[in-house]
């Protein structure tokens, strides 16, 4: 391959970083071309994007982006394969649903919510991470909560009012 069509490859590669939020390095190797398939509809299905990459191009992809993803960098030997999506915990869970049936993906290193995860000892806790949406939607419950505790006791203090006029006009 020439130095153009690497460069081609490895600007291609930093433009996929730069426009999906979160991405993961997993190791696929030896997965049959039937697992391979049904790793990639399931990937596809749930908005994730796989790439199998070499990791020196990998690397100087990385180096774009300065110093932002120099810990990622120790996990990339052997086969990677990146998964990119917008969704943080989408891969994670995947991975772990995926795993019940082979031994692969193997999740070598994660960058979710600006944070870096490495190694396949993060899964369950990228699995347990809330994206963003899910956390702004504990908040609207959390702050619903209380206002309809005061609606519902102004509701019943209203009730109460009406009872007691009621008996002493019957009176």
């Amino acid at each position: 391959m020439k130095r153009e069509e690497k460069q081609v490859i490895i600007n291609s590669i930093a433009e996929q970083l730069k426009s999906n939020q979160h991405f993961y390095l997993t190791d696929i190797n030896s997965l049959n071309a039937a697992e391979t398939f049904e790793l990639r509809k399931e990937c596809f299905e749930k908005n994730i994007e796989l790439i199998v990459v070499k990791n020196t191009l990998l690397r100087k992809a990385f180096e774009q982006f300065g110093d932002k993803y120099n810990e990622l960098t120790k996990v990339l030997n052997g086969n990677t394969s990146i998964m990119l999506t917008n969704t943080g915990n989408a891969p994670a869970k995947m991975i772990k649903k995926f795993r019940e049936n082979h031994d692969k993906p193997i999740l070598k290193g994660a960058y979710v919510e600006e944070s870096v995860y490495l190694g396949e000892q993060s899964l369950d806790a990228l699995v347990n991470l809330k994206s963003k949406n899910e956390l702004i939607a504990d908040v609207i419950l959390l702050l619903q909560s209380p206002m309809r505790n005061v609606l519902s006791s102004l509701q019943s203090g209203a009730n109460n009012i009406h009872g007691i006029l009621k008996t002493l006009s019957e009176k």
